[in-house]
């Protein structure tokens, strides 16, 4: 006998769950889904998800200005869509590109990146994220 269980979380931004009904109630937010599936009596063997992996998104506006210093470094046309979600490698990027829009960063936002740092970056997204958590960690002046 087989059996199959699934549960499924949505999270707004502020990272509380809002289950009602199995509705999402409107704003941004992100779903989770967990599955587990097994056999009785051990016939077969079983099958976990075991990640569980978060994100907090950086803000819009962070995301929308690594955008525009992505376009301005690899002399993007402004008809060229980027996304979160955008590769700096599938613009065309090579890695003096990815060091010199690390460097356009810095100096936009008044942080300073590590090298180690700077060479996990393959996205918009993971560009937005980091600078979000310098930001947040940058002493007030």
């Amino acid at each position: 006998m087989a059996s199959v269980s699934a549960t499924s979380a949505t999270f707004r931004v502020s990272l509380k769950p809002c289950f009602k009904n199995n509705q999402v109630t409107g704003g941004t937010s992100t779903t989770v889904k967990m599955a587990r599936a097994g056999w009785a009596k051990n016939v077969f063997p079983t099958l976990r998800t075991s990640r569980f992996n978060v994100c907090c998104a950086a803000k819009p506006e962070t995301v929308q200005k690594v955008c525009e210093i992505v376009k301005k470094q690899l002399a993007l046309s402004d008809e060229t869509e980027l996304t979160p979600e955008s590769k700096f490698a599938a613009l065309g990027a090579d890695s003096l590109d990815t060091v010199e829009i690390v460097m356009g960063l810095e100096e936009e936002f008044g942080i300073s990146v590590e090298e180690e740092s700077s060479q996990n970056i393959t996205t918009v997204q993971e560009a937005a994220d980091l600078i979000e958590k310098l930001v947040q960690k940058k002493p007030e002046a």
